[in-house]
């Protein structure tokens, strides 16, 4: 069974979502589509608690968000016991935040990334395993 990853995005990354959710599929994940569906404004809380609330929940490992900057979205993941949501801008910075912080959400900031960077960050992102080790301990340290 393929793994699901919930995706969700604001008007500013809908775009970008719905290039990310053929990634995911053809990658062999199960895309699960929490909105927007449309370019209409909206408001990026509303999309950032669902997919951090599975996170959370452990109905799924990770997930997906867009926005703007992916600030706001990072934001509103981030409070989410147990959610460790990233900003990305490169490939370099996904897969620090995945070796380093076992990142557990993927933020993407749409207005700062092309097509073809958020692809190649979304697939940087999935492969990199939590190098764990000294990593652990200070991960740990995140929750109170």
């Amino acid at each position: 069974m393929p793994e699901i990853i919930p995706i969700g995005a604001d008007h500013a990354g809908f775009e970008l979502k719905e290039r990310l959710k053929q990634e995911l599929a053809a990658l062999g994940y199960e895309p699960l589509d929490l909105g927007t569906h449309s370019a209409d404004s909206t408001d990026y809380p509303d999309y950032a608690h669902p997919v951090a609330s599975q996170v959370e929940g452990g109905q799924v490992r990770r997930g997906v968000l867009l926005c703007g900057t992916g600030l706001g979205m990072a934001y509103a993941a981030n409070r989410h016991p147990g959610v460790r949501a990233a900003v990305a801008w490169t490939p370099e910075v996904a897969k620090l935040a995945r070796a380093h912080n076992d990142a557990n959400v993927l933020v993407l900031p749409a207005r700062f990334v092309t097509e073809q960077e958020g692809i190649e960050i979304l697939r940087t992102w999935l492969a990199t395993p939590f190098e764990g080790g000294r990593h652990q301990r200070r991960v740990q340290k995140i929750e109170p």
